[in-house]
């Protein structure tokens, strides 16, 4: 699929141009304080000789079944199906349902450039709504306009780690006649409801990226209740091998294995899983009580009937403040402080700017105003503390 569109692309690079300006430099010998690190703190490094003890470096041993196993209890599901990386796992997904050219398939507009991409993989058509300003995740209110005889699914993602609306959701999918596939990839842990997430739709991906809560390098998972599901996933990422008879493919499959090496990791992170969570909403919490009398500072929304697990601590830069948000974060570069502006929305990406179309103020207004501070698991008091003076003091 290939709806390069030039006119409307120079008008998407305008619009998206305002919304952030050059990377914030940071002076030599200044020590940095990165946005986001591993915490390998566990049984990473002695699972990991095991695996090279035993040779078991591949696709195959106790650590794949093992972290499978474990991380889909987690989620409240029957089976985890490991992959390479988060996008792979939601093009596996996808894949799996059957999407297919001319096929619709619904996302938030603010949302990492992954989820479109998992759709147009297959030759589909992603169908981009607004995000709620209270939330940062898609607008149950807005789905509805964009449903049409192609949809097929709409995809939540539980933006920053705060779950999305999913009483909403599930009742308009089930209205509708479509599935839900959740994009949980910065959401570990993250609870509506009292239930994990990952446990609402017909499936739900996961990210092990090296910034992610738990990490594996570079890898992903997809978790559902659903047995012939989960064969097919497990078919699918692997070439799609057969059962019956070897070098026999009956389905179109892809090179997604996760590798015992990459679980392992997993694994010794897994175990200490409920700890970086806490690290993460004990950050947050700091966070929130030094930043919450400054003018012109937003923090990041926890609606009340969720558990968010502040994937990332994002905060968005008012006029109140009295300079941009770029300004800020250079300010932030000169004492070492590493940042990320948001996500630049969907139909503001030069690739999907036939999107253009419509009107997606919020997550125009997210991607202008907002930009993550560091927020790893172990990060320091001290250190928040230091990042909260310098917001203060940039302040004119």
């Amino acid at each position: 699929m290939n709806k390069y569109d030039e006119e409307k692309s120079r008008e998407a690079l305008q619009r998206a141009a305002a919304m952030a300006g050059p990377e914030p430099v940071t002076p030599e010998g200044v020590e940095i304080i990165p946005v986001c690190q591993p915490t390998l703190e566990g049984n990473e490094k002695k699972y990991v000789i095991q695996c090279m003890d035993t040779n078991w470096i591949s696709s195959r041993g106790r650590f794949v079944d093992e972290f499978e196993e474990k991380f889909a209890d987690y989620c409240g599901v029957r089976f985890g199906i490991t992959t390479n990386s988060g996008t792979t796992a939601l093009h596996l997904a996808l894949a799996t349902m059957g999407i297919k050219a001319g096929d619709e398939v619904i996302i938030p507009s603010f949302t990492m450039i992954s989820t479109a991409n998992a759709i147009a993989y297959l030759d589909a058509e992603p169908v981009v709504v607004d995000v709620e300003p209270e939330t940062w995740n898609i607008d149950p209110d807005r789905i509805e306009e964009k449903i049409t005889e192609r949809t097929r699914a709409i995809i939540p993602i539980h933006t920053y780690g705060h779950p999305a609306d999913m009483d909403r959701l599930k009742e308009i999918a089930d209205r509708h006649g479509l599935a839900i596939v959740e994009d949980a990839a910065e959401a570990h842990g993250a609870e509506y409801k009292g239930r994990r997430v990952g446990s609402f739709g017909e499936m739900a991906s996961f990210s092990f990226y090296a910034n992610k809560i738990i990490t594996t390098g570079e890898g992903g998972m997809i978790v559902t209740d659903n047995p012939e599901r989960a064969e097919l996933l497990q078919t699918m990422r692997n070439y799609g091998f057969t059962q019956e008879r070897h070098f026999w493919h009956k389905v179109m499959g892809f090179s997604y294995r996760m590798t015992n090496l990459q679980a392992a990791i997993g694994l010794g992170q897994f175990e200490r899983i409920d700890g970086l969570l806490e690290a993460r909403r004990s950050n947050a919490r700091l966070y929130n009580d030094l930043l919450m009398d400054v003018p012109g500072i937003s923090t990041p929304p926890e609606s009340e009937d969720v558990k968010s697990v502040y994937w990332m601590y994002g905060i968005l830069v008012e006029e109140e403040f009295g300079i941009s948000k770029d300004q800020l974060r250079q300010k932030l570069a000169d004492h070492g402080i590493e940042t990320r502006s948001f996500f630049i929305p969907i139909h503001l990406q030069p690739i999907y700017s036939y999107l253009l179309s419509d009107e997606y103020p919020v997550s125009e207004e997210l991607g202008r105003k907002g930009f993550y501070l560091p927020s790893a698991s172990s990060l320091k008091s001290h250190q928040i503390e230091f990042i909260c003076d310098v917001i203060r003091n940039a302040r004119p």
